[in-house]
């Protein structure tokens, strides 16, 4: 007979040792904390035979958006196939395996059905999450965890964790207060979960409470940033509120230190550093020799063509650096992925390819070329993956380029939008005054 959780969902394959560590696995995925890979490695090396550990480490893998990192998913699929025993362990099997072959669209679709007919499968709603996120899917990011909430409730084993799945979705969908309250529920829970204390400074960034985001993300540190694989992430939410306050130095402290003091390889932590030096970049600021680091990091990673909005925040590092060749390999590579038939060629097709020439145009002073390439994405740019938090650079590239371009029209218009959307940013009030001297001019 299989094993079963709390939930009394079945574990074919597992015995108590390897379920130990499996369900271990699954608390520190779900904080963001932790060793998620060795703790499964642990629950595979107790029990082979175990289908949800060759499963878990596999979406694990296939979540990472690195090229190598996918033939790691593919063998877990291999390992998987032929031990499902149930059908929702076929159905994670064959997840996993859509996942690894980039149709992030199908994987997701397999998880919803999952969790439709078992709504307390952790797994299921957390991966099902996270490939949202990465295909910009907010109203899923939303209605896939509502969907399920009524079926959780606060001391069942990892309930926060639903809670700030919840409270990011909310937030994508716009709706900050209940947003708010979810992911400060959560917290409460379980104040090391990285996911929550995120989805709370999303709220506080989109409605431009810079100082309550930086008090939020100040008040316990230690919490969310300890073990944590979002830390990096976590700590470039709390540059942005500085960002927009115009506190520059204090940016570039944030970088040198927890942001990219460690000069990280893997592409999701390169891609908050790249984002906030092009913030920077925009704005005129010199950030020294950081783009060179950077840029190093990317060089390795510009032929992988396998995620689109990688490659727009490579081209940032190498446009910002000065580097040709590297920028070059990078758009053939988009070239090669716009062939494929994975989501990745649509992905890079509508938005990756006309933003990554759109940033180069700008880092060549072509800033109408910049404009003419991001107008037409911007209201789909959600496409190719990302926060609105994450995409806010798209309009911000497109406000500098306008401006630089000398284009009073759509400089006035598109700042105005923009003072309508965030009226309480220092930065909005920057771009109008900017627009109406163009206007004086």
């Amino acid at each position: 007979m299989a094993l079963k959780d709390a939930f009394g969902l079945a574990y074919s394959g597992a015995t108590e040792a390897g379920f130990s560590s499996y369900a271990r696995a699954v608390h520190e995925l779900q904080c963001f904390i932790g060793d998620p890979v060795g703790s499964i490695d642990r629950a595979i090396a107790d029990d082979a035979a175990f289908v949800m550990a060759h499963v878990f480490k596999g979406y694990l893998f296939g979540l990472a958006t690195e090229r190598d990192a996918t033939a790691v998913a593919r063998s877990c699929h291999q390992a998987a196939l032929p031990l499902a025993a149930t059908a929702r362990e076929a159905a994670h099997v064959a997840a996993l395996g859509h996942l690894a072959d980039g149709r992030w669209h199908e994987a997701a679709r397999i998880l919803e059905d999952i969790a439709i007919v078992n709504p307390r499968d952790a797994l299921a709603l957390q991966v099902g999450h996270q490939i949202d996120f990465f295909t910009g899917n907010a109203r899923m990011l939303r209605d896939r965890i509502g969907r399920a909430l009524p079926a959780w409730q606060k001391g069942m084993p990892g309930y926060h964790a639903v809670l700030g799945m919840q409270a990011f979705g909310l937030e994508e969908m716009g709706d900050y207060a209940r947003a708010e309250s979810f992911g400060r529920q959560a917290i409460e829970i379980e104040p090391r979960d990285g996911w929550a204390q995120h989805a709370v400074a999303h709220v506080m960034e989109m409605q431009s409470r810079q100082k309550d985001g930086i008090a939020w993300m100040r008040a316990n540190p230690e919490a969310w940033s300890k073990e944590s694989f979002l830390q990096i992430h976590n700590w470039w939410h709390l540059a942005l509120f500085h960002y927009d306050l115009g506190e520059t130095d204090e940016v570039l402290n944030l970088y040198d230190g927890p942001i990219y003091g460690a000069r990280s390889t893997w592409a999701l932590n390169m891609v908050d550093a790249s984002a906030i030096l092009w913030r920077l970049h925009l704005g005129g600021v010199d950030v020294g020799d950081r783009w060179a680091a950077l840029a190093a990091n990317w060089i390795p990673k510009a032929a992988a063509g396998n995620y689109a909005f990688n490659d727009a925040h490579a081209m940032m590092a190498f446009v910002g650096a000065g580097l040709e060749a590297p920028a070059k390999t990078l758009l053939e590579a988009q070239r090669e992925a716009m062939r494929g038939s994975d989501d990745n060629a649509a992905f890079t097709r509508d938005v990756g390819h006309p933003l990554t020439l759109a940033i180069k145009a700008f880092g060549e002073g072509k800033y109408d070329e910049a404009v003419r390439l991001i107008r037409p994405i911007r209201s789909i740019a959600h496409r190719f993956g990302g926060s609105h938090a994450q995409r806010d650079v798209v309009d911000l590239t497109l406000i500098e380029a306008a401006l630089r371009a000398g284009d009073k029209a759509l400089a006035g218009a598109l700042t105005a939008e923009r003072q309508l959307a965030r009226p309480d940013s220092p930065l909005s009030a920057l771009f109008l005054r900017r627009a109406s001297n163009l206007s004086e001019n």
